[in-house]
């Protein structure tokens, strides 16, 4: 078994992540900041899961800190690294530029350094579908041109991608990015649209629908997002000098450095004004919705091409919008009436 190191254990993906591996055996050290951008009671609830195993060892610390990261890694000899820890949204990156490129950005420096010092097998990171920005060629493909991003976080998210490949590149570094497309489930975020519906529908408070419903989202259930996160782990890129099976347009973005970077999505985009409605018939109440105009930052429509990441690991989405959100509402009953 491994050990493997996870950051942002404590956020939404982090603790499904390693909530799956310390299943399967491995010995998980997660780090979190525990930052207020939502509720920290969620947070230190989704610890509390986790601290039920004896191979979760939980580091309170900020990977913008070059000390903290540095005595982490000191003291635990992991083999692999799960990097989720962000400030992350599209909105709120708007109205804190500095954190994010704090966080996002250097703190991903800081944490590829120690990757590299103590030659970690593979580093694993979270990228996002906003990188996608003004786009408009759907699905989007990991091999289409990303040089236009709409909003900060998008931006940051893609300088990542870029540095991991320096890194990859310049000291064989093996890395995997992978381009969430919106991820729901239970123990889910407040902020997220999924959570924000229920709460709403069932407090009979209103919906804010930006663009009156007409946008599109690739929404992919948590438990098919970990199964493409773990499918990758284990997948450790290495040099490759002669590549042929890629087509022409691809061979133009394809790279000889033990990098890789794939899509994750359900490949199903669902509308907003569906999403409602499922969320709807699962909570038996009428959403009141608010119309509002696009946001700054937002796109109309993400949808994944997945092709790249199922040649490579068989990875197969397979839990629909209905499946989702009856999940989803069930945790959301339980959780909530605790009080919490």
């Amino acid at each position: 078994m491994n050990h493997i190191l996870v950051t942002g254990a404590a956020g939404f993906i982090g603790f499904h992540v390693s909530a799956r591996l310390l299943a399967q055996g491995h010995q998980v050290t997660g780090i979190d900041n525990l930052n207020r951008h939502y509720d920290v009671g969620l947070k230190r609830d989704r610890l509390a899961e986790l601290q039920k195993y004896s191979a979760f060892q939980f580091h309170e610390g900020d990977i913008t800190d070059v000390a903290c990261l540095s005595n982490l890694f000191s003291q635990n000899s992991c083999q692999k690294v799960i990097h989720l820890a962000a400030e992350v949204g599209v909105r709120n990156s708007l109205l804190k530029p500095l954190e994010y490129v704090q966080s996002n950005v250097l703190g991903f420096v800081n944490l590829l350094e120690q990757c590299r010092l103590k030659k970690i097998e593979h580093v694993v990171y979270a990228s996002s579908s906003s990188v996608y920005g003004a786009n408009r060629k759907i699905p989007y493909s990991t091999h289409d041109a990303v040089d236009h991003p709409v909003s900060l976080y998008a931006a940051t998210k893609r300088a990542d991608e870029l540095i991991a490949h320096s890194y990859s590149h310049l000291y064989d570094l093996p890395t995997t990015g992978l381009r969430f497309f919106t991820v729901y489930g239970p123990w889910g975020r407040p902020d997220m649209a999924v959570y924000l519906f229920t709460k709403a529908i069932l407090e009979g408070t209103p919906i804010k629908v930006f663009n009156h419903g007409d946008l599109k989202r690739d929404f992919t259930f948590v438990d098919d997002i970990v199964n493409g996160v773990l499918g990758v782990l284990e997948q450790i890129p290495v040099r490759n000098e002669g590549e042929t099976n890629f087509t022409a347009d691809e061979m133009e973005l394809s790279t000889v450095a033990p990098y890789r970077l794939y899509n994750i999505g359900n490949h199903q985009p669902v509308g907003i004004a569906r999403l409602i409605d499922v969320i709807e018939q699962r909570v038996g109440k009428t959403a009141i919705r608010e119309n509002y105009p696009m946001q700054p930052g937002d796109v109309l429509e993400t949808y994944a091409d997945i092709s790249d990441l199922q040649r490579a690991t068989g990875f197969s989405p397979s839990t629909s919008i209905e499946q989702g959100i009856d999940r989803f509402v069930t945790w959301y009953l339980d959780y909530h009436s605790t009080g919490k």
